[in-house]
């Protein structure tokens, strides 16, 4: 695989930064509703989420300046159809949105509330009330956007794969057919 990508399939840097997102990305959900609930791990929870969201919204910032200024996506599927393709940028441009509002929204609370000393503290640190903010509304809807955005592009994703056989998953360094062995 080269670094940049080719006219049927995504280079290595693009796979790499793709993957890691979705990583971070999953982490940052469970950890956010894990502090969300509360209890006595919450500032531990709250913690990793801050982490894992700032890291994939660093990603989503690289791999924006990536296909801006190095690299090109592939081709659509063929036999996708416009709609179709139109769908997928749509979704795509939604992730970063949501990820990067959301970013800001998160940053937003924890200024409103001068919440960053309580996450830097020792453990037994209580945390603000996050409620109160205005940015605490869009960050609780940005996360459920977030969750659709992830099951639809999934189900797409195994809708190609296993559905039109597509290999539209071995664009994106899940090698399943022939190429395998490469």
């Amino acid at each position: 695989m080269t670094l940049l990508s080719t006219p049927d399939r995504y280079g290595s840097v693009a796979v790499v930064l793709h993957w890691s997102i979705a990583v971070l990305i999953a982490l940052a959900v469970v950890s956010g509703f894990a502090a969300d609930a509360g209890g006595p791990d919450a500032v531990n929870a709250l913690r990793a989420h801050g982490v894992t969201a700032l890291a994939a919204a660093s990603l989503v910032s690289a791999r924006i300046v990536w296909w801006v200024v190095a690299d090109r996506r592939p081709a659509p599927v063929e036999g996708g159809g416009r709609v179709q393709h139109i769908a997928a940028r749509t979704v795509h441009i939604l992730f970063y949105v949501v990820i990067l509002g959301m970013t800001a929204s998160g940053i937003g609370m924890l200024a409103a509330l001068d919440a960053a000393p309580a996450l830097l503290a020792g453990d037994g640190a209580s945390l603000p009330d996050f409620e109160t903010v205005p940015p605490r509304a869009p960050h609780g809807i940005g996360a459920r956007v977030l969750l659709a955005l992830v099951a639809l592009h999934t189900l797409a994703a195994l809708y190609h794969q296993f559905v039109l056989k597509d290999g539209l998953l071995d664009r994106m360094g899940w090698r399943t057919g022939a190429e395998a062995g490469d």
